[in-house]
């Protein structure tokens, strides 16, 4: 099987027109949820999520914390559902993001928040799961079945509906002029589906690397690092830029691969001087960007859409990560649908 007759390969190329569906069928229940969120003067989120979704709540913390000021945690799962010991959640919005909405580590985080009688919402691919039938605002992602077992597109639609119910309550009429353009963005970027696959055979033989990413792109990294060791079983690291820095330096050695994700916005220099202390520590760095003068300054180059807002940036810089490992797989003749071990819906308590 060609990697092109993939599920995953389907999946990946759906994306423009699963985020065009979410964001014209869902502005009204974003619109209510952001309206909810202000009539009750909400100060704070918890995210409740496993896995990618996780990852998506990574996003939220940069997002809504810088255009919303909104302090947003990441709930531990387990302390509701198996030490049934809750925290208080306050006046906090709790969102649980889950693409099938049956795991029961995230139900009994928003059953707990609604008994305390906090605001809850759920992103979810079936609204009439177990965790949507357990609060308050539904928000469909609207990804369609995902026969691959690699979440693709459920992870730019949680992504996508974080960055509507920002812009909602933000009240920022640009905000939701650079959300509009990000399916066209993505459709772009699926051309270099090619390329990233001839650039892969590089690594065929990468056994471990690092993927570093800061900001809005620290959600990128732990994505990125996800679907490396979920599709082709390399010991893929992620961390902030920062807390590299701090210690795992160490690790980098003559020719050791080092991915950095660095699309334009305020941390780009900082990121240009990481990049160069990896290349005198010897790394082969793989650099993502949409700047010339960044890529010039990886062994391997791997655009990036152009003219997105930073804030935006994950929503298509993951596009080229899903694509690489995609096609690491393939190299490495693995089943890029079924990776080893995994199953679709995984249920954890």
């Amino acid at each position: 099987m060609s990697v092109a007759d993939s599920s995953l390969y389907q999946e990946i190329h759906q994306q423009p027109a699963v985020l065009r569906t979410l964001l014209r069928q869902e502005g009204a229940a974003i619109q209510r949820l952001a309206r909810a969120v202000r009539d009750r003067r909400i100060d704070s989120i918890v995210v409740a999520g496993r896995g990618t979704s996780d990852n998506a709540g990574r996003y939220a913390q940069y997002l809504l914390g810088a255009h919303n000021g909104l302090m947003v945690a990441l709930a531990t799962p387990s302390l509701y559902s198996i030490y049934q010991r809750p925290p208080r959640f306050g006046n906090a919005l709790v969102i649980g993001i889950s693409q099938s909405g049956k795991s029961p580590d995230i139900v009994s985080v928003l059953a707990e928040a609604r008994r305390q009688g906090a605001m809850t919402a759920a992103f979810t691919n079936f609204p009439d799961s177990d965790l949507g039938r357990q609060v308050e605002h539904v928000i469909a992602l609207h990804a369609g079945e995902e026969r691959s077992i690699a979440a693709t597109k459920t992870y730019t639609a949680s992504l996508a509906a974080l960055a509507a119910l920002s812009a909602e309550l933000s009240e920022e009429p640009q905000m939701h002029a650079a959300l509009a353009a990000i399916p066209d963005q993505v459709a772009d970027l699926l051309a270099l589906s090619p390329s990233i696959g001839l650039l892969a055979e590089r690594y065929r033989y990468m056994r471990d690397c690092v993927i570093l990413g800061r900001g809005y792109s620290y959600a990128t990294a732990f994505e990125f690092a996800l679907k490396m060791k979920e599709l082709t079983y390399t010991l893929a690291e992620p961390y902030s830029s920062a807390d590299f820095m701090h210690g795992p330096l160490a690790l980098i050695e003559h020719g050791f691969p080092a991915f950095v994700v660095a699309p334009s916005g305020v941390l780009l220099p900082e990121m240009q001087a990481f990049i160069r202390t990896l290349q005198q520590r010897e790394a082969e760095v793989i650099v993502l960007s949409d700047d010339k003068e960044t890529l010039a300054l990886g062994r391997t180059a791997i655009p990036l859409a152009a003219g997105v807002p930073e804030w935006l940036a994950p929503l298509t810089a993951i596009v080229p990560c899903q694509l690489f490992a995609m096609h690491l797989a393939a190299v490495r003749d693995f089943d890029p649908d079924h990776p080893r071990g995994l199953r679709k819906v995984t249920e954890t308590r």
